[in-house]
C-alpha cells in the first residue's frame, strides 16, 4: 500500500520496470561507458530476481543504491544481491532522469522474465503475465509471472524507509516501463492481433496496483534482426507492432518508443550494449514528454 507519512520525509519518484528479456538486458557490463559504470546516488532499486510459474511468490528482493549488474543473470542468495556481468535500459534511463531532474530522488521497482509473455497460449516454459493462466495441477499451480510481480510490488512497496536514514520516505508514482511482446508475436497472428486487449489490461492492472489510473506508461517496440532462415525471428511482429502502436493511441497516458529498429544485435533475440544504452534513453525521454501535457506519442531522441 501507498502511504503519506508525516514529514520530515524523503520523496521518491517511483518507476516500475517490467517485460521479458530485453527489459531484463543482455548489455554487457565491461562495455559500459565510464559515466554509466558505478554507483548512482539518489537513485534506489528492487530487483526481484526472474522466477518460473507455478513456484512459490515470494517477491524477494531489497532497496539499494543502484549499479550496474542488473541485467539478465542477477540473484538474490542469503540474502545478498549477486550483480551479472548484464546490465538492461534501466542504467540509462535512470541516469538520465537523474541528470533531467536532480533535486529528485528515484525509486525503481523492476521484475521482469526472459521469454514471458501475455496471451495464455504464448507461454511455453517462460511464464505468463496474464493473472488467469495457471497449470492443471500442482502445489503452486495458480502462480504466473503476475503474482511474481504483485509480490515484488507488495514487498517493496512494505520497505518505508527505503534509504535507511531512520525516517519513513514516501514513493510517489511516476510512470510505468514495458519492454516485451516478442513472445506473444511467434504463435500465429489471431495471438498477435490479441496484443492490443492484452496489453492494455495488465497496464490497467499494473496502474491499480500501484494506485494510480493514468500513470504514465512507456512501451519499447519490439523490432526483428531478421537473423532467421525465414527473414523473421518474429513471424507476426508487424501485426503484434501495429497493436503496440493502437494502444498508445487509445491511451493519452502513454508513449511507443520505436528506436529499437536502429539497433544492433548481440544474438538473434537481443540488443548489443549500444542499443540498451540509446533504449533507456528513449524511455527517459518519453516519461519527461508524458510528464510534461504536451507530451506526444511515438519518440525517439538523439
Amino acid at each position: 500500500m501507498l502511504l503519506i507519512r508525516t514529514l520530515p520525509a524523503a520523496e521518491f519518484d517511483l518507476y516500475f520496470l517490467g517485460g521479458q528479456s530485453n527489459m531484463e538486458g543482455f548489455g554487457k557490463v565491461d562495455e559500459l561507458p565510464d559515466s554509466l559504470a558505478g554507483r548512482l546516488p539518489g537513485v534506489y532499486i528492487f530487483h526481484s530476481p526472474a522466477a518460473a510459474d507455478q513456484t512459490a511468490a515470494s517477491g524477494e528482493g531489497f532497496w539499494t543504491i543502484l549499479q550496474p549488474g542488473h541485467g539478465t543473470g542477477f540473484q538474490i542468495r542469503n540474502g545478498v544481491n549477486r550483480y551479472s556481468d548484464r546490465f538492461g535500459l534501466e542504467l540509462s534511463m535512470l541516469h538520465a532522469l537523474r541528470k533531467a531532474n536532480p533535486d529528485r530522488e528515484i525509486a525503481v521497482i523492476k521484475y521482469a522474465r526472459n521469454g514471458s509473455s501475455i496471451a495464455i497460449n504464448a507461454a511455453g516454459r517462460f511464464g505468463c503475465w496474464d493473472p488467469d493462466f495457471h497449470a492443471e495441477e500442482g502445489l503452486h499451480r495458480d502462480v504466473n509471472q503476475y503474482d511474481h510481480c504483485l509480490a515484488t510490488i507488495r514487498n517493496a512497496l512494505a520497505d518505508v524507509d527505503i534509504d535507511n536514514d531512520g525516517i519513513d520516505d514516501t514513493l510517489i508514482p511516476a510512470g510505468i516501463a514495458w519492454m516485451q511482446g516478442e513472445s506473444d508475436a511467434t504463435i500465429d497472428l489471431e495471438t498477435a492481433d490479441a496484443y492490443g486487449t492484452n496489453l492494455k489490461r495488465l497496464m490497467d492492472l499494473l496502474r491499480a496496483a500501484l494506485h494510480q489510473d493514468d500513470l504514465p506508461v512507456v512501451i519499447g517496440r519490439i523490432s526483428d534482426s531478421g537473423n532467421n532462415p525465414s527473414g523473421k525471428v518474429w513471424t507476426h511482429g508487424d501485426a503484434l507492432r501495429q497493436k503496440q502502436q493502437a494502444f498508445v493511441e487509445g491511451d493519452r497516458c502513454a508513449e511507443l518508443v520505436i528506436s529499437t529498429d536502429d539497433y544492433q544485435y548481440s544474438d538473434p533475440w537481443h540488443y548489443d550494449s549500444e542499443g540498451y544504452i540509446d533504449l533507456g534513453k528513449q524511455f527517459a525521454a518519453a516519461f519527461e514528454r508524458l510528464q510534461n501535457p504536451r507530451g506526444h506519442r511515438s519518440v525517439r531522441v538523439d
